[in-house]
C-alpha cells in the first residue's frame, strides 16, 4: 500500500481515493500540528464560511464514544481562500478562535452529560486556510465552495469521504 505525504503547499492538489494512505499535515489556529497518520481516527471537514452550520452538524453526529477519547479527533479546515494582509489574517484567526471557544461551550455540555472530566476546547481543532494550500491537500480546488467530509484511519488510510453531511449512522459505522 502506498503512502502519500503532503505538507501545506499550495501547488499540491490531487483527488483522494478511499483505501489509500495519506499522511496529511495541518497546523491549526492554536498552533497545534495535526496529522491524518498520527495514530488517531480523524474526521476532517472542509468547509467555507457559508458551510459552518454543516460542519457543526458533522460534529453533532460524531458518536458519543468518540467524545473525549484520545483515539479520535475532528479537524475543520475552513477554506477562507482570501488574500489578506498579515493583520487581516491575524484578525480572522482571532475570530476563528472565538468561534471555537463558543463551540467548545456547546460541546462541554455533551462532555458534562457523559461525565467526562475534560476541557472540550482542547479537543476542537480548526485550520484557517487563507491560500488554498491546506484545502488542496484534500483535493479541494482553491477557491472552491465544495463541502467535504473525510474519515482517515489511524495510519492515514482514507476510510470514507462524502460531499455532504453524512448521517449519524454512516459516520458511526466508518469511525468504529
Amino acid at each position: 500500500m502506498s503512502v502519500v505525504s503532503f505538507s501545506c503547499a499550495p501547488s499540491l492538489q490531487a483527488t483522494l481515493f478511499d483505501g489509500q494512505i495519506y499522511a496529511l499535515n495541518f497546523v491549526d489556529v492554536d498552533g497545534h500540528t495535526l496529522s491524518t497518520a498520527d495514530g488517531h481516527v480523524t474526521v476532517v471537514v472542509s468547509a467555507t464560511l457559508a458551510d459552518t452550520a454543516r460542519a457543526h452538524e458533522v460534529g453533532d453526529r460524531v458518536p458519543d464514544y468518540c467524545l473525549g477519547n484520545p483515539t479520535y479527533q475532528m479537524i475543520t479546515v475552513l477554506n477562507l481562500n482570501q488574500k489578506r494582509t498579515r493583520v487581516g489574517r491575524s484578525i480572522a484567526t482571532v475570530l476563528v478562535r472565538r468561534r471555537l471557544d463558543a463551540e467548545a461551550k456547546l460541546l462541554q455540555r455533551r462532555y458534562d452529560a457523559k461525565k467526562l472530566a475534560r476541557d472540550a476546547r482542547r479537543d476542537i481543532f480548526a485550520v484557517a486556510d487563507f491560500d488554498g494550500g491546506t484545502s488542496s491537500q484534500l483535493g479541494v480546488e482553491a477557491g472552491s465552495s465544495d463541502f467535504r467530509v473525510f474519515v482517515f484511519g489511524r495510519d492515514g488510510k482514507l476510510l470514507q469521504q462524502w460531499n455532504d453531511v453524512p448521517s449519524a449512522a454512516e459516520l458511526a459505522t466508518v469511525v468504529k
